[in-house]
């Protein structure tokens, strides 16, 4: 059977004002990105994900977007793009843009057309209603960024709803004409040679049509730090009506080869949100939160995630990530400082043993930790409005550290945007090149595994009884079984399953598992 280039492949994402500056005004640009895709290419992943670089306010840094179809100036130009999607080419990868249609810029010209009159061609564009008889606003909506989804505006005598920020007004994609306009957006992008999309936040796209409160969230001992946090989402996200504007989104990247989207699916309530998303005729394949907030990895949180996609008849397909950059490094949530160069060992040899797509974060090759970011020097404005009780995302932004040597350790020639970890240097990719036992080379290892072995690709997954702290499965395509077996604490432990020949391995020796020790072999 032949399988198309995007299943079971691993992509690497890439945050564009973090990534590679190449005119040294301390933000990463397209010219750094297409500079690198080297190193990219070399960790054998099969495409980039490429985080927003369109005209831009930067409110919330690129996912406020001003202009889909032009590049923000401080990122270049779209001839730069053009050369990065040709140099990707080049070496072997396909680019993924993400596309961010449930919200704009409140600067985006329809946005301007619309807040300026009830009357005009753009005044349904947006998700706009009336005060209640009290002036206060039309629902209990809450943001995700915290306090009400809605802002009143004076020209137009209304409300208007942002999940996010309120820079960030909703589009109305209940609209014929803003789904037009949007697959134009897509249709412009895949002219200029994308090979798919990450579509952003898609199941906030569409809330109830009649704009229902939100019933409150059952008690929980999480603790709750937004207004958000305090209700379940059922009608807010999550509507039934966005799928036949999903199949819109299908048909037209189906117009061209081999192109493939991805929908990125936040929530309580994921799970079948993910399914419907990926159902035939609609998108490829959905990633949810499953392991990004989780507080530790466990066996059990494996076994929750993956039994949710066992690969039953007319099911789509599954994406997992443990980082990116939105969520805290993995390295740091996970694992005691002492421990972590032995977990982040284990964490890609798990990642490349999961059943459906992968992703990787820029810097998770290098085991990157999350950066405590000053209030001072903050850029992410939830951190910021939620200051301290908001962990930030920033400590997740900093930027790539390319050479030990240098205040910009070969990210850029100027002052950068965010800070370096200040353990960061001795991670660096020079660095690691250079030790033949660095994470860099392992996880080049670890992923040329993964691509060489059907079974790790498209195979089926069966969990396998292993102890406690041990996660455990058995992979099986067209007559091979891999078995991948990691040990997700620091103590050692005995493992009483039987393999035969060990293709990879960190940290054991026959039936001893060292803390955080993984391996993948060939069943017995």
């Amino acid at each position: 059977m032949t399988y198309p280039w995007w299943q079971g492949a691993a992509v690497y994402q890439i945050y564009p004002r973090s990534f590679a500056d190449a005119n040294g005004d301390g933000v990463g640009d397209l010219r750094g990105i297409t500079a690198h895709l080297g190193h990219v290419a070399s960790l054998g992943v099969d495409a980039i994900w490429i985080s927003p670089f369109y005209t831009s306010p930067m409110a919330d840094f690129g996912y406020d977007v001003a202009d889909y179809c032009d590049v923000d100036p401080v990122f270049g130009t779209l001839a730069d793009f053009d050369a990065l999607i040709a140099r990707a080419h080049d070496v072997g990868l396909r680019v993924i843009t993400d596309q961010v249609w449930s919200h704009t810029s409140d600067r985006h010209p329809w946005f301007v057309q619309s807040r300026a009159t009830r009357d005009g061609d753009k005044a349904d564009w947006y998700v706009w209603a009336d005060a209640k008889p009290d002036g206060s606003p039309p629902n209990n909506w809450q943001s995700v960024f915290g306090g009400p989804a809605w802002t009143w505006d004076a020209r137009r005598q209304q409300y208007y709803l942002h999940t996010f920020l309120k820079e960030q007004p909703q589009l109305n994609v209940r609209n014929p004409a803003v789904q037009e306009a949007l697959l134009g957006v897509g249709r412009f992008w895949l002219d200029r040679g994308v090979d798919g999309f990450r579509l952003d936040a898609i199941n906030h796209a569409m809330g109830a049509a009649d704009l229902r409160d939100n019933p409150p969230a059952p008690p929980s001992n999480k603790p709750r730090t937004r207004s958000f946090d305090f209700q379940q989402k059922t009608h807010s996200q999550d509507q039934p009506d966005m799928l036949p504007f999903v199949e819109r989104i299908r048909a037209l990247t189906d117009e061209y080869e081999a192109r493939f989207s991805v929908a990125e699916i936040g929530g309580d309530e994921s799970d079948w949100v993910r399914k419907a998303y990926t159902q035939p005729g609609r998108l490829e394949t959905a990633y949810g939160f499953d392991f990004l907030y989780a507080d530790h990895l466990t066996p059990a949180a494996v076994r929750a995630a993956l039994s949710q996609w066992p690969g039953a008849a007319g099911e789509g397909w599954p994406s997992w990530a443990f980082e990116n950059h939105d969520a805290p490094r993995a390295v740091s949530r996970w694992a005691l400082p002492e421990h972590r160069d032995a977990f982040a060992r284990a964490k890609m040899v798990l990642l490349a043993g999961l059943r459906g797509n992968i992703f990787l974060y820029q810097g998770e090759e290098l085991g990157l930790t999350q950066t405590a970011v000053p209030f001072e020097k903050l850029r992410d404005p939830e951190a910021i409005a939620n200051w301290p009780l908001t962990l930030s995302r920033d400590g997740a932004r900093t930027p790539m550290p390319w050479s030990a040597e240098g205040a910009g350790h070969g990210f850029t020639s100027g002052e950068p945007w965010l800070p370096f970890g200040s353990d960061h240097a001795a991670m660096a990719v020079d660095v690691q090149e250079a030790e033949a036992a660095s994470l860099l080379h392992w996880t080049r290892s670890v992923l040329a595994m993964r691509r060489a072995q059907p079974a790790l690709r498209w195979g089926t997954l069966r969990f396998v009884e292993a102890p406690a702290d041990v996660v455990a499965f058995e992979r099986a395509h067209d007559g091979e079984r891999l078995l991948c077996v990691v040990n997700l604490s620091p103590e050692p432990i005995e493992v009483a399953v039987r393999y035969g020949e060990v293709l990879l391995s960190c940290g054991v020796e026959g039936a001893r598992f060292a803390g955080y020790g993984a391996l993948i072999a060939r069943v017995a």
